[in-house]
């Protein structure tokens, strides 16, 4: 880890404090995995007619946009594993990315599968958790990546049954609907 000097409490000795704790003052707190997840939406927008990236273009793609103010060495072990919602968590559990081959990366959608022991995981970060600057990121998201959510919910089978038959026992309590079904069955 690198190191500065800095005297942040009083005493004769400088403590060292890392360069990381330095930027963060600077830039701001900003998860490793919530910068992985700003840097593949970025690329999404800046790159459209592309499904995927590479764990390599998420790393590159997060040291040019510089959030935190240095590049963390975590960014690409988190855009290779620990976000990525159909691998093995190891340890981090996100579902922030979605593999779509052996080192090439989306971001995660709603219904996507993964790993059983990533259920209930984060998939995007929380607004108050990015700078100012990227909280559009979670908008475009909603509207517009994962848009296909609600047109998924709506073109489930089984939901599409919901209501389906009320007309039959509409003007009848459903406990004398039943026992009338049952009388007739004898």
């Amino acid at each position: 880890m690198n190191y500065r000097k800095t005297k942040e409490r009083p005493s004769k000795v400088a403590e060292a404090v890392p360069i990381e704790r330095v930027a963060d003052e600077r830039k701001g707190r900003i998860s490793v995995a919530d910068e992985v997840w700003v840097a593949t939406a970025l690329l999404h927008q800046e790159h459209p007619e592309r499904a995927d990236f590479t764990a390599k273009e998420i790393e590159q793609r997060a040291e040019r946009e510089n959030v935190y103010g240095v590049l963390r060495p975590g960014i690409y072990v988190h855009a290779i594993s620990q976000c990525v919602a159909n691998r093995e968590p190891n340890p981090g559990r996100y579902r922030m990315l979605f593999a779509t081959g052996k080192n090439t990366r989306r971001l995660f959608r709603t219904g996507d599968p993964a790993h059983p022991a990533r259920r209930g995981a984060k998939i995007t970060p929380k607004k108050a958790d990015l700078p100012p600057a990227y909280r559009p990121l979670l908008d475009w998201y909603e509207r517009v990546y994962d848009a296909a959510k609600s047109e998924r919910k709506a073109q489930d089978p089984i939901l599409a049954l919901r209501g389906v038959g009320k007309e039959v026992w509409r003007d009848e309590e459903p406990d004398a609907y039943v026992q009338r079904l049952r009388r007739d069955w004898a």
